[in-house]
């Protein structure tokens, strides 16, 4: 089902016994990232922390278990979704032998524009509150870790557009906040938000850049997933929500958000403006990224609904709640591979202890010798599968996420001699 906005999810988690409500004060600094840690860990509830010292009540622990990571894509489980995929991917590309096969298939594609995001001319629930001199300290910002370089945005959808072609992208980006208006974007050069940041540098100028927090949950997933470049985020996000997403355009600049946001953050990065220091971040691995030189986001506007709730995860020795979101797309994504790519792969897993793409275990039906080296390959240059540090390929009917079993395969049948490949590539220290 689709939710308008973060307290729609809110009332769904309340009333699924999903959701621990905390009523006295907790200090967005260190102290909420202490007690979230030990809760994520334990697979607890998600937290609704209802004092923050500001107006807005913080929402975290959302997606930290398999029912609620369901439930923010709609779907009562992640293999739901998967499995509509596959049905989908199927029926567009396999033969129709048919003219009623021909017929079922026209209307999955006329099911599917159904799902494209449209632009409306009003405004949305999103500019309900509309603050024109912005102050980034009115919301819980969190400090997770100690050595942590500042406060950090943590789950911003960040919207950006190409100017030479004009297509979007939706990324989520850590921003560190170093002023009333100001954040340290942290766009590394192999994302697609600094491919446009490089294309907006050789125009000139200011780039427009907004930021979205909240809203459908669908849409936090969809940011963080591994679609092709120019592929809009907000298709995946209405064909999981089962309807179309609405946009609005910005107040202060031309770019589209969701028009159920809870939070709108508009403003621009000068590419002509010198870069800033931004980091430590305690990160995935359970090490503080290193500190380097980000552009720096200039906020000209905020604006929100009436009851808009401020989203937050935290990163740090795994298990956290990112698990969950690479759990979602090992299933998700598992019939593109298959489909596209590698039609000899059955199954593949990201082990919460290798924090998503680090370490990427494969199943493969085996038909001919050397078949293990060719996935291996082809993986390494599919999107994110670019920064694993090890990808394992097995085959037969070993359970992959039965790690004694696994072990014992690997084991047994490799040879350290002929069954290694090494490779160097880009790595991504963080997220």
């Amino acid at each position: 089902m689709p939710y308008n906005g973060l307290n729609s999810f809110v009332r769904h988690l309340d009333e699924s016994g999903e959701l621990e409500r905390i009523k006295p004060f907790v200090n967005p600094e260190l102290e909420i990232t202490e007690i979230t840690d030990r809760i994520a860990k334990s697979e607890g509830k998600a937290l609704l922390f209802e004092n923050t010292g500001t107006a807005f009540p913080l929402l975290i622990n959302a997606f930290g278990s398999e029912s609620r990571m369901a439930d923010a894509i709609g779907r009562n489980n992640l293999g739901e979704a998967g499995a509509e995929i596959l049905d989908l991917f199927s029926m567009l590309t396999g033969p129709s032998r048919s003219f009623k096969g021909g017929l079922k298939s026209l209307s999955q594609l006329l099911r599917l524009a159904s799902f494209m995001p449209s632009r409306s001319r009003w405004k949305g629930s999103c500019q309900e509150v509309v603050i024109n001199d912005p102050d980034l300290s009115v919301f819980p910002v969190l400090r997770c870790w100690p050595f942590d370089g500042g406060r950090f945005i943590t789950l911003p959808m960040v919207h950006t557009v190409n100017p030479d072609t004009g297509s979007s992208n939706v990324g989520m980006y850590r921003m560190q906040v170093t002023g009333k208006t100001t954040a340290g974007m942290h766009w590394q050069r192999h994302k697609t938000g600094a491919a446009h940041y490089e294309a907006w540098k050789n125009k000139g100028g200011r780039m427009p850049v907004s930021v979205t927090l909240g809203g459908d949950p669908v849409y936090t997933y969809a940011a963080t997933a591994p679609l092709p470049e120019n592929i809009s985020e907000y298709i995946l996000a209405g064909f999981l929500r089962k309807r179309k997403v609405q946009l609005v355009r910005c107040l202060t600049n031309n770019l589209y958000v969701p028009a159920d946001a809870d939070i709108v953050i508009e403003g621009y990065v000068d590419t002509s403006e010198a870069m800033i220091w931004e980091g430590p971040f305690g990160d995935h691995t359970g090490f503080y990224s290193l500190a380097d030189w980000y552009p720096v986001f200039h906020v000209t506007c905020i604006s929100h609904r009436r009851d808009a709730v401020y989203p937050a995860t935290i990163v740090g020795v795994p298990p956290q709640e990112d698990a969950w979101f690479a759990r979602a797309t090992e299933r998700l994504f598992l019939a593109p591979v298959k489909m596209a790519l590698l039609p000899e792969v059955s199954d593949f897993h990201m082990p919460d202890a290798g924090v998503a793409h680090n370490l990427v275990v494969v199943r493969i039906r085996k038909s001919y010798p050397g078949q293990g080296m060719k996935v291996i390959s082809s993986l390494f240059g599919a999107g994110q599968m670019m920064f694993s540090k090890y990808i394992v390929v097995v085959s037969g009917d070993v359970d992959i996420r039965n790690y004694r079993e696994l072990f014992v395969n690997i084991s047994v049948n490799t040879s350290m001699a002929s069954d290694l490949v090494f490779g160097k590539g880009p790595l991504a220290s963080s997220v």
